[in-house]
């Protein structure tokens, strides 16, 4: 008896097993040969990914925009919605996705995932943006679902494309087109990211974790903050972090150089020049070079031969001094003097590049040209 209940459990085991089985599918190609694709890209800080399937013209030329692709809404014959956009792609529904908030075409969109449909029209489309990403095609599509409608002009491609694609063009630092092209038409539209918003955010974020316990990480807020001329009341809490000793950079010029950059750009220029004083005593002889050549370029002919005068008093014999002191001779008009510390940096050149940019020194000098 014992062994006739074990066969039996044995032979109902089988059965589940091999129903389940035969429900499973071997992985294959897409229906149709519609290939599945994503193309994904940073505007910004802020990622955005779309996720669609590839159909083919296939031979449909003249056919595709306003027959296969019906204008409008249109009753596909299956499934709830008898009044349905197309699926932007083939087989499921193509889906797009931001990293954080954005606008569409001037228009406001949240960070998340979306559905994304096409009505259709030959004079202009509209874009809708589903809440509903999951569903497939738009035969599920509820228009209570959308989130966003924009409407686009179309335009007529360069080229025929023969299978449906995305592509990102005209980027900027924080926007891009993106164009939805297949056969002879291109379906193009905007997205803009708050990209100084993001970063901000993200400094505030990064500066919770482990990366907050070195001044280098408050530092390089700070001046982008100042360089962006953006939230420098903000940034002077941050630069007075990395200048602090319990985070390392008191004694570093980049860290006090940045917090005089900052109080510069708050209008407080006595105080960022105080600030800069003392800062110098940190510096390297690079920085200091390089802190002079901001004020040549800023102007401060002045100003800047006082800096590449430090230089060159610890470190006559230096290439790198010697170019400064042509410099900062030059900024104030004294060709004369510039030139013989241009030739001295020449025979002090430590490669053929320098050895070039100081001949070039000679001779805008000879002219009576400031090389700066």
């Amino acid at each position: 008896m014992k062994k006739l209940l074990n066969a039996f459990i044995i032979l109902a085991c089988l059965q589940f097993g091999l129903a389940n089985i035969a429900k499973a599918q071997l992985t294959s190609f897409p229906d149709g040969d519609n290939k599945r694709a994503s193309v994904s890209e940073q505007i910004g800080l802020t990622d955005v990914s779309i996720h669609y399937s590839r159909p083919g013209v296939k031979k449909r030329d003249g056919h595709i925009w306003g027959q296969l692709v019906p204008p409008g809404y249109v009753d596909q014959g299956f499934g709830p919605s008898k009044s349905a956009p197309w699926r932007a792609g083939a087989n499921e529904s193509t889906s797009i996705e931001f990293s954080t908030d954005v606008k569409v075409e001037g228009q406001p969109l949240a960070a998340g995932k979306y559905g994304f449909f096409v009505a259709y029209g030959a004079d202009d489309c509209t874009l809708i943006f589903s809440k509903n990403s999951t569903s497939w095609g738009s035969f599920f599509y509820k228009p209570d679902e959308d989130v966003l409608r924009v409407k686009v002009k179309p335009i007529p491609a360069d080229k025929s494309v023969d299978r449906l694609k995305y592509e990102f063009a005209g980027q900027t630092s924080n926007s891009a087109i993106i164009q939805l092209q297949w056969e002879k038409l291109v379906v193009p539209f905007k997205i803009e990211a708050d990209a100084v918003k993001n970063q901000l955010a993200s400094f505030r974020q990064e500066l919770r974790t482990e990366k907050g316990f070195s001044w280098e990480s408050w530092n390089q807020a700070a001046l982008y903050c100042a360089q962006n001329k953006t939230n420098l009341d903000e940034a002077l809490l941050w630069a007075d972090t990395a200048t602090s000793i319990n985070f390392g950079g008191s004694q570093s010029f980049q860290a006090w150089s940045t917090k005089a950059t900052v109080l510069d750009s708050l209008g407080r220029k006595t105080e960022a020049a105080d600030v800069m004083k003392k800062a110098l005593p940190y510096a390297s002889l690079n920085e200091i070079y390089f802190y002079g050549r901001t004020l040549t370029r800023n102007k401060k002919g002045k100003e800047a031969l006082e800096i590449f005068k430090m230089n060159y008093n610890k470190h006559p014999d230096d290439f790198l001094a010697n170019a400064g002191m042509a410099r900062g001779y030059s900024a104030i008009g004294d060709y004369k003097k510039a030139l013989t510390f241009a030739q001295k940096a020449h025979t002090l050149a430590p490669d053929k590049t320098n050895k070039d940019i100081t001949d070039k020194f000679i001779k805008t000098l000879q002219d009576g040209k400031d090389i700066n």
